[in-house]
Parts: C-alpha cells; structure tokens; sequence
C-alpha cells in the first residue's frame, strides 16, 4: 500500500514502482518524494538507464548536493572531466559547483537512486520528460 501526503511532515511509504514516473528519452525516472512532501529540502528518485544511454550533458548545481547509488548495472559518471565507472553498490556525492554528467555504457539497463539536497528537482523533470538530451 502507497502512503502519500502533501504535508513535509507525514509519514511517506511507497511499495515497488511507487511514485510519480517521468520519460525522458532513454531514462527513466520514478520520484518517491519531492516538492510539497518535503518542502523542497530533498528530493528522493529512481532512475532506470537504458544501455547506451549517453546522459543529459554535463552540468552543475550551484547550491545542491547530488548523490547518487547504485542499485544495478554499472553506471560511468564524468566529474569535472574525470571519468569513473560505478557498479552496485557504489555510492557517488556530487557537492555544490562540479561539473558533472552519467551514462550507462554497458550493454545492460542500469538502475540508480538519486538524492538531491535541497529538493526541487522534480519540477526540471516534469519539464523535460520530452526525451531531450537536456539536463533536468
């Protein structure tokens, strides 16, 4: 059973699959709690890469943290021009100002959880679920 509230201050619970999906091209992303529920302090999602997925192009956020874990395949991340390839398990905090972009090279789907603090990262999703190239 999904729990939900529009009050920062409820309980939220989400069973598999749980939460408001967005496509965007060759990614997908499924948001567990963002906006309201958290008054735009974090926001929690699940993103689904397909292999070959070339990412959204290299960006920053000049007042977030972007963390990220994964959960299946492998995952190649660019840190200011660094490459680094991550599989399951891996954890990755990206602070306020680094440039960077992820993309799934592998030949199968990968699988990651996004934390970004503070929230309001779902609306740049809502936006872009056109499947462009651009970053969310």
């Amino acid at each position: 059973m999904d729990i939900t509230s529009s009050n920062s201050g409820d309980i939220i619970q989400l069973g598999d699959g749980g939460g408001r999906g967005y496509p965007l091209g060759r990614a997908r992303a499924v948001f567990k709690a963002d906006g309201a529920e958290t008054n735009d302090s974090y926001s929690v999602s699940e993103w689904w890469l397909d292999p070959g997925f070339a990412g959204f192009g290299a960006h920053r956020h000049d007042a977030n943290d972007d963390m990220f874990y994964v959960l299946a395949g492998e995952v190649t991340f660019v840190l200011d021009g660094q490459t680094s390839v991550a599989g399951a398990g891996s954890f990755l905090r990206v602070p306020p100002g680094v440039e960077h972009d992820y993309r799934n090279d592998g030949s199968a789907a990968a699988r990651i959880v996004n934390v970004f603090i503070p929230g309001g990262f779902e609306s740049r999703c809502r936006r872009s679920s056109n499947g462009s190239r651009r970053s969310p």
